[in-house]
């Protein structure tokens, strides 16, 4: 199967099965439809680009299920003219829709390789408001301001507050948190002045955070 025939066909199912979640977002589905998902994955991939499967990639990463990453930035409800950081870019995806969203994204992961393999896909989609950084992002990120919407795709122990100081009043963030040794589930922080209202969402596969920047990849 081409392609361009897989991102046609596989984008009409992935609408299908989120409006039957009720998410019908067009804004967000019409990034998603711009942004062609096997670019994102590695060839051998290509037609398993949309479904719902966790997809290997570089560096012992992998790419999330479309319905899953499509899911949490349904909850993250990006808007024009925000900043978004993201910590744990992998393949670049979610930060490649959130870039059709949003004024700017910060993107940052600790391994060298998905870095270099996700700002030459931002380039190639010519997506020039996405910032792809390497950096450790357990302790934090100072020096880049506030931001709207934080996104954490590595899972931490409990809710890192160190992020939460870098959200606008109104602004929210998403993290998945290791509720106990073998689940993991996606919480989101809403901040309203210098309260936080908190919400627990689905399940997801992230694994737990790593410190450091990698060495070798």
């Amino acid at each position: 199967m081409s392609a361009r025939l897989v991102e046609k066909e596989g984008f009409a199912a992935l609408v299908l099965r989120l409006r039957a979640e009720g998410i019908s977002d067009i804004d967000l589905l019409t990034a998603v439809e711009q942004t062609p998902r096997s670019l994102f994955v590695p060839p051998q991939f290509t037609e398993d680009a949309y479904s719902t499967r966790t997809i290997p990639i570089e560096c012992g990463s992998f790419v999330e299920g479309v319905d899953t990453a499509v899911r949490i930035l349904h909850h993250l409800k990006v808007k024009p003219g925000q900043r978004v950081l993201e910590v744990g870019t992998g393949s670049g995806f979610m930060a490649a829709v959130m870039g059709r969203m949003a004024e700017r994204v910060l993107t940052i992961d600790r391994y060298k390789t998905l870095v270099v393999n996700a700002q030459k896909r931002m380039d190639q989609l010519s997506l020039r408001n996405i910032i792809v950084r390497q950096a450790d992002g357990s302790n934090g990120l100072q020096g880049e301001g506030t931001f709207d919407r934080i996104l954490v795709t590595a899972a931490f122990a409990s809710m890192p507050r160190f992020y939460t100081d870098q959200l606008v009043s109104g602004g929210s963030m998403i993290a998945p948190l290791m509720i106990s040794d073998d689940e993991c589930r996606m919480v989101r922080l809403t901040k309203t002045g210098s309260r936080f209202e908190r919400e627990e969402l689905f399940t997801v596969p992230y694994l737990p955070i790593v410190p450091r920047l990698a060495s070798q990849l």
